[in-house]
C-alpha cells in the first residue's frame, strides 16, 4: 500500500461555508484541503447548513485538532471566533475568504486568492489579536451601528455576490433620505461623550469599517484597548462639506469625528440602537458593554 511522502501528524478542522460569496469554495474545495495535507495536516471538512452552525462546531469540536480553518465571509469568521471565546478554547485560526467584500481578510493582510489562502495557513505563520467583546458575543473587527449599519446584512446576497463593495454604495445612497440623528452617550474609560450622532463604530484594530484607519500609537492590535468613533450629525451644508472631506481622505480629526479610545466602552441611548457584529445583524440594544479579550485570536496564514 503506498504512503504519503509527508506525515500527516496534525488535524485540522476545516469549516466551510458552501454559498458565501460566489461560492468559489465548492469549485476549489480539493486544491484547498490539498494545500493543507502538503502542510502536514489530515483534514476533517465540515460543511455548514444553517447560521450559526460554524459557531457550533468550533466550540463543540475545535478541542480535538490541532487547528481550526474557517472558509466563509466575514460572519462565518466571526462565528468560528465566537465558539472558540464562548468554550475558551484557544487553538491557531486560520481563515480562507470566500465573502463578497472580506474586510477582514484585507485588513488583516490574509490572500484573498483561496489556494495561496491556503498555502499561507499551511506554511504555519502565526500572529496574534484582540478580539472584541460584545455583551455575550464576540466580533473580531467591528461593531457598528447608525447609518448603512444594516446594508451589510440587509443588501441582497446576489447583488452582494455580482458587486461585492459596490452593491453597499448603491444601497447607501438609497439610504441618505432616511438617516436620522441618534441621541446617545458614549463612555470610553471614563471618558464621557455624549451627543446626536449618525454613525459610529467600535474596532479593536483601529480600522473603521473601510472609512478609517486609525495610527498604531493610537491604538495597537493587541493592546487590550478598543477605539470608538463617532460621526456627529451634520446641521448644515459646512458640517456636510467638513464630513465630506474627512470621508474622502480617511482623516477623523475634524469637528464632525470624535474618537475615544479605552479598553471598557459603554454605549447608552433611551431608544435602542441596531447594531451589526463583522457584518451581521445583532440585534437593539440600549446600553452595552463592549470590552477586548486580549491577544485572544491567533491566526495562522
Amino acid at each position: 500500500m503506498s504512503t504519503t511522502s509527508f506525515p500527516l501528524d496534525k488535524k485540522a478542522l476545516l469549516l466551510v461555508n458552501p454559498v458565501a460569496g460566489r461560492k468559489m469554495i465548492q469549485r476549489s474545495l480539493s486544491a484547498v484541503v490539498r494545500a493543507l495535507m502538503d502542510g502536514g495536516y489530515l483534514v476533517t471538512v465540515a460543511v455548514t447548513g444553517a447560521r450559526n452552525e460554524a459557531r457550533e462546531m468550533a466550540g463543540r469540536f475545535g478541542a480535538d485538532y490541532d487547528l481550526i480553518v474557517c472558509a466563509g465571509g466575514d460572519g462565518t469568521v466571526n462565528e468560528c471566533i465566537s465558539g472558540m471565546a464562548e468554550t475558551e478554547l484557544v487553538r491557531p485560526l486560520g481563515y480562507i475568504p470566500c465573502g463578497s467584500t472580506n474586510d477582514f481578510a484585507l485588513s488583516h493582510e490574509i490572500p484573498t486568492d483561496l489556494l495561496e489562502a491556503a498555502k499561507a495557513i499551511a506554511n504555519g505563520r502565526q500572529r496574534q489579536y484582540d478580539i472584541g467583546c460584545f455583551g455575550e458575543r464576540y466580533f473580531l473587527h467591528h461593531a457598528l451601528f447608525g447609518a448603512f449599519t444594516r446594508l451589510a446584512y440587509s443588501t441582497d446576497q446576489a447583488q452582494k455576490n455580482l458587486l461585492g463593495f459596490g452593491a453597499y454604495v448603491l444601497d447607501g445612497l438609497r439610504e441618505l433620505p432616511n438617516l436620522k440623528p441618534i441621541p446617545m452617550i458614549v463612555t470610553a474609560d471614563g471618558v464621557k461623550e455624549e451627543g446626536e450622532y449618525l454613525f459610529g463604530a467600535v474596532s479593536v484594530n483601529g480600522l473603521i469599517a473601510g472609512l478609517y484607519n486609525l495610527p498604531e500609537e493610537i491604538i495597537g492590535e493587541k493592546d487590550g484597548r478598543l477605539a470608538a468613533v463617532l460621526i456627529k450629525t451634520p446641521k448644515n451644508v459646512a458640517d456636510w462639506d467638513v464630513l465630506g472631506r474627512s470621508l474622502l481622505s480617511g482623516d477623523p480629526n475634524c469637528a464632525m469625528v470624535r474618537v475615544l479610545v479605552g479598553e471598557r466602552i459603554l454605549v447608552e441611548t433611551p431608544d435602542g440602537l441596531e447594531w451589526s457584529l463583522d457584518g451581521e445583524s445583532s440585534g437593539v440594544k440600549e446600553k452595552v458593554l463592549i470590552t477586548a479579550k486580549r491577544s485572544f485570536l491567533t491566526l495562522q496564514g
